[in-house]
């Protein structure tokens, strides 16, 4: 690992940052002389208490904090801690507030495939918000209710999302590459009462439907009583009993009110990718979420007020609704929907160029893909309001590292952020006042008590381990949908190591403070930075008439995870050409295209636990030539030698 930074930031970036700013703040108001990240890092989780409290004030957040900071519960004080008690907020409210300061300048600027912008000002986005809020009171929306969206990543989403907070509602959300059999295994465990949709949206130079999707997603989804269709693409003709976004709008719009809730109270409803069965439903919090997101925003990416926030994502990822967020702290959302590569590479750096962008976020895959086709944007665009260049979804190589400083932006900083979904938010971020090593992540997070733990539980530096937190932190989530006692939630990921939040990432404290990544340590997929359920695959693909039963892992490939499926086939069954063209098919219709695997190798046994369960890790550990722990726990072991040195996954 290179003990030499890429990058160190100017002393003026320095003087002038966000967190150089909040560093002054806990200096004067606890008389500390804190000059440096670690310094105030080690506060924060000494004093995590004071921290929040602190970071409150700092980020002007809108409402009652109340008297208590936190609650810590008896027997679990890390798990069951209630942050911010007594506390009333709104999350819309706090979006928004900048509205007042400067209402005719740009909240939202959208841009597509075509590259034609269109934007809204603060003002008109609290109006839209507004409307389409009255429109949900009409439904009957109120407190507690569910709304869902089956939406491309535009600004109306954005605003739906708003108007939904306002009134106190949960939103939820995933994007329309996913098929109606996986938005049925998310939304059927919701119930959201409203849908927003669009009657199509563009990729790769393509128009495609999605209003007859969402119509089936209605007719499955018993508790769906309204349809919201927004305009994109246009020529959709809509049902007597939908209605259409754009004339919600034409209805005079009242003053937009926000119901305060309780911190703790549901915001989102986030889906895990499906390892094990349908998708968890995370539900997080409207403090955790909004305080979070303050904090990583302003002082780790250190958007300010004017700021230009780009991150490439879909609505059916987390970075969805970071990205929202940083209107709370003033900047402008610069929103892309399409293929990164359609017309062309350069269509997110002319984007960053046209709208001056000043963070640029997207995932390792992105980056490597560049750098495989040979596109440089240093040569080709100028990229000069670009401040931080953020990389999430899968390990960032050390030579992406390279890649970005000789071919993107000398002067930027690189931060390679990681957390997940569980939390939407990160375990590791970067610091605008800390240099940037190559091949790791720059800081661990404020308030965070990160550690790395080796098998026997102690936490160690410069050694692989397991990435843990080891205490509380305000964006926990709430809990699992239909899960009454907790117990799924506890599992999920207290359940290893008492009262201390197990992540599941294979990590390495490096000597800087920094952390490298080596993948995730359980059975999910990951390809492109995308996280992919092995569930969604099976429930697919295991109902085709020729196929007995599969298993698919992730493979480790050419520094990215590349999907591997294999298939038990019915006698007298060869796997030709026709098959795996329907086997991808059903695929992509059902779930995504990213799910559709790279390999489809034919196999005779599948290794399963005496219980009966699938051996993916077994498997996984088996193809890259690790020792399979735990084989006395297989029904049948013998059966893992087939997925021994074959040759199909060596090209």
């Amino acid at each position: 690992m290179s003990q030499h930074p890429l990058w160190r930031p100017s002393t003026t970036r320095v003087a002038n940052a966000n967190l150089t700013e909040f560093m002054d703040t806990v200096n004067r108001q606890y008389s500390l002389k804190l000059t440096n990240y670690d310094q105030l890092y080690q506060w924060s989780i000494d004093h995590s208490d004071a921290f929040w409290q602190t970071l409150w004030a700092f980020a002007s957040v809108v409402g009652d904090m109340g008297e208590r900071i936190v609650e810590r519960a008896p027997d679990f004080p890390n798990k069951d801690s209630r942050w911010f008690p007594d506390a009333k907020i709104n999350f819309a409210e706090n979006l928004l507030q900048w509205a007042k300061d400067m209402p005719n300048s740009e909240a939202i600027i959208f841009s597509g495939e075509d590259e034609h912008a269109t934007s809204i000002t603060w003002a008109e986005l609290v109006q839209q918000t507004s409307g389409v809020a009255a429109y949900l009171k009409e439904c009957g929306v109120e407190q507690g209710d569910v709304i869902a969206g089956y939406l491309p990543n535009i600004a109306q989403t954005v605003v739906a999302m708003l108007a939904t907070a306002s009134l106190g509602a949960t939103w939820t959300s995933t994007s329309p590459d996913f098929g109606v059999d996986s938005v049925l295994d998310r939304f059927g465990q919701t119930k959201p009462k409203v849908l927003f949709t669009t009657d199509g949206y563009h990729y790769n130079g393509k128009t495609h439907d999605n209003l007859a999707k969402a119509r089936e997603v209605r007719e499955g989804v018993d508790s769906i009583a309204h349809l919201v269709v927004i305009p994109f693409v246009g020529g959709a003709t809509l049902n007597a009993d939908e209605t259409c976004f754009n004339a919600i709008l034409k209805k005079p719009a009242p003053e937009l009110t926000f119901t305060r809730v309780d911190f703790d109270s549901p915001l989102y409803v986030l889906y895990s990718s499906g390892t094990t069965g349908k998708p968890k439903c995370i539900i997080h919090s409207v403090g955790g979420m909004l305080l979070n997101h303050l904090k990583e925003h302003q002082l780790h990416s250190d958007v300010k007020a004017g700021d230009r926030v780009f991150y490439f994502t879909t609505c059916g990822w987390m970075m969805w609704n970071w990205m929202a967020s940083a209107l709370a702290s003033g900047a402008t959302l610069i929103l892309f929907d399409g293929s990164p590569f359609y017309p062309d590479a350069g269509v997110l750096w002319r984007l960053t160029d046209n709208q001056g962008v000043t963070l640029f976020g997207t995932s390792a895959k992105y980056l490597e893909a560049q750098e495989k086709q040979a596109y440089l944007p240093m040569d080709e665009h100028k990229l000069s309001t670009l401040k931080t260049l953020c990389s999430t979804g899968s390990v960032l190589a050390p030579e992406q590292f390279d890649f970005v400083y000789d071919n993107i932006k000398k002067d930027v900083q690189l931060s390679s952020i990681a957390g997940g979904t569980d939390i939407c938010g990160c375990f590791v971020l970067g610091s605008p006042i800390s240099p940037v090593y190559r091949g790791q992540s720059q800081v661990r997070g404020l308030a965070l008590d990160v550690e790395v733990f080796n098998n026997e539980g102690k936490p160690v530096q410069a050694e692989k381990g397991e990435l843990v937190c080891c205490n509380s932190f305000p964006n926990q989530p709430v809990g699992f949908w239909n899960d009454p006692d907790g117990k799924r939630y506890h599992d999920a990921y207290w359940g290893k190591i008492d009262d201390i939040w197990f992540h599941g990432d294979y990590v390495e404290l490096t000597q800087q403070n920094g952390m490298v990544f080596f993948g995730r340590s359980d059975a999910i997929l990951n390809p492109g930075g995308v996280r992919i359920g092995t569930a969604e695959i099976y429930r697919h693909v295991n109902q085709l008439d020729e196929i007995i039963d599969s298993v698919v892992i992730g493979q480790e490939w050419q520094n990215d995870v590349r999907v591997v499926l294999f298939v038990k086939l019915k006698p007298g069954i060869d796997l030709n050409d026709n098959l795996e063209r329907k086997i991808r098919t059903t695929i992509r219709t059902s779930c995504t295209p990213r799910h559709v695997p790279a390999k489809i190798i034919p196999i005779t046994d599948i290794p399963r636990t005496k219980s009966g369960k699938l051996a993916e890790i077994a498997v996984r550990d088996v193809v890259h030539g690790r020792a399979v722990a735990q084989l006395s726990a297989l029904d049948n072991p013998e059966s893992l030698d087939q997925y021994n040195h074959r040759p199909e996954l060596q090209e």
